[in-house]
């Protein structure tokens, strides 16, 4: 028997990322987990930055990156501020502003600079005082040059206020009284304004909503569902929606928090891109489990297979048997994998660097259970603490590092309560971005 304990197993090495893939484990250029959570994408130039707070303590931290996929930590903005949840960028005059949520209030901090030397200004106290407010959202209308200030209302109150020039809150423009909705945030297409906000729900994923007007100021109608009720808008919380305008398309890009169960270290990150029908006044998630935008024409694309490991085809051992899939690539796959079943694919092709793998498989019930790989002669890996898609889904992209060759071992197993099941399909190597 292999040891039960599932336990992180990488070699170090970084290489420059080539896909996003919503759910997984996201680097950045030095090779730690990006820690930037309920945050916000602010443009200058041909440079995208990230702004999000880190896990420990909610110190605001900044990333920045030329392609929205390689991010480089710039660190943190304001180091004696702690507490901080949700911070987000605005630039309404020469300085630059962070507004963030401390202690159930907006917290306001300026900066002669983009990067570093943020301190505070003030405790912004949202009319009516009597409330508090949390999950600060941004918007900027480049119709009008004008910033946003987003905030959801313990008395279940979505308001939208003008940020001034002068960088004090102004007034209260709109708000939605639909519902306990919390997370806001907005995007602006073909002259409409969508406002996507989630349930309270606290740290688990509930299926986010949609509302629509045609100006800033209300009133807000609808409320459809962004995704598919049952995937929990793919296990994410709204934080924010990034318009990249191409030479070729514009393409709007969803930004959520997978959160753990208590908003943690282990949160990852769900983005993806957006359909939206302005006529008809619906936005979709295009959901897709490894994808890219370019950044200068705006077009998006996927990866290409480079090679496939179909399970049928690999070294079976305990209870696993194979069955019919109609799903699966090859109409087969290997059911009854668990802990004394288990699938070992030989002769993997590694790159001595990190790369993309996807492993296409499926749970009965991701609640009871869990897949975990041996890569070579390293300890088990939880593959649900590489992608926190992992058993939502049929294809479950994570980053490992193999050895250079056709030389690698991937041993898929399970462990889980009785009567939980997996049947795995295979594994997908991609083509290296160019």
């Amino acid at each position: 028997m292999r040891p039960s304990t599932l336990l992180w197993a990488f070699a170090s090495g970084v290489l420059g990322a080539s896909w996003i893939a919503p759910g997984a484990v996201w680097y950045d250029t030095s090779g730690a987990k990006i820690d930037a959570h309920g945050g916000g994408v602010f443009k200058r130039g041909d440079t995208f930055y990230w702004i999000g707070h880190a896990a420990a303590n909610q110190t605001p931290m900044l990333y920045s990156s030329p392609d929205l996929i390689n991010w480089t930590n710039l660190g943190a903005q304001a180091s004696s501020v702690t507490g901080m949840w949700r911070p987000k960028i605005a630039k309404p005059n020469g300085s630059f502003w962070l507004f963030g949520q401390q202690d159930r209030y907006v917290l306001s901090l300026k900066s002669a600079n983009f990067v570093g030397g943020y301190s505070q200004s003030a405790k912004v106290y949202i009319p009516p005082n009597s409330y508090s407010y949390s999950d600060t959202g941004m918007f900027y209308d480049d119709s009008t040059q004008t910033y946003y200030l987003l905030t959801s209302a313990d008395h279940n109150i979505v308001q939208v206020n003008r940020i001034n020039s002068d960088g004090t809150l102004g007034d209260k423009v709109s708000d939605l009284r639909a519902g306990a909705y919390e997370a806001p945030g907005i995007v602006k297409a073909d002259g409409v304004y969508f406002l996507i906000v989630s349930g309270k729900t606290g740290w688990r994923s509930n299926p986010n909503k949609v509302f629509w007007a045609t100006s800033i100021n209300g009133p807000w109608t609808g409320g459809s569902d962004i995704a598919p009720a049952a995937e929990n808008t793919y296990g994410s919380q709204n934080t924010f929606e990034l318009t990249v305008a191409g030479s070729q398309k514009t393409t709007y890009v969803y930004m959520g928090d997978a959160w753990d169960s208590k908003g943690g270290a282990s949160s990852n990150y769900v983005w993806a891109p957006m359909n939206i029908n302005a006529g008809a006044h619906t936005v979709t998630i295009d959901y897709h489990s490894m994808w890219k935008v370019d950044v200068k024409t705006g077009v998006v694309s996927y990866p290409s297979t480079l090679k496939r490991y179909e399970a049928e085809h690999a070294v079976l051992s305990g209870r696993t048997v194979v069955k019919e899939c109609g799903g699966c690539v090859s109409k087969r796959s290997v059911h009854g994998v668990g802990d004394a079943s288990e699938v070992t694919f030989h002769n993997v092709t590694g790159t001595g660097s990190r790369q993309w793998l996807s492993f296409h498989y499926q749970v009965n019930n991701p609640e009871v259970g869990e897949a975990h790989i041996y890569v070579n002669d390293e300890p088990a890996i939880n593959i649900s603490s590489l992608n926190s898609r992992a058993g939502y889904h049929t294809s479950t992209p994570v980053q490992l590092t193999l050895k250079a060759g056709d030389v690698n071992t991937i041993t898929f197993g399970a462990t889980g309560a009785e009567g939980f099941e997996v049947s795995v399909d295979g594994i997908e190597l991609f083509e290296e971005d160019e």
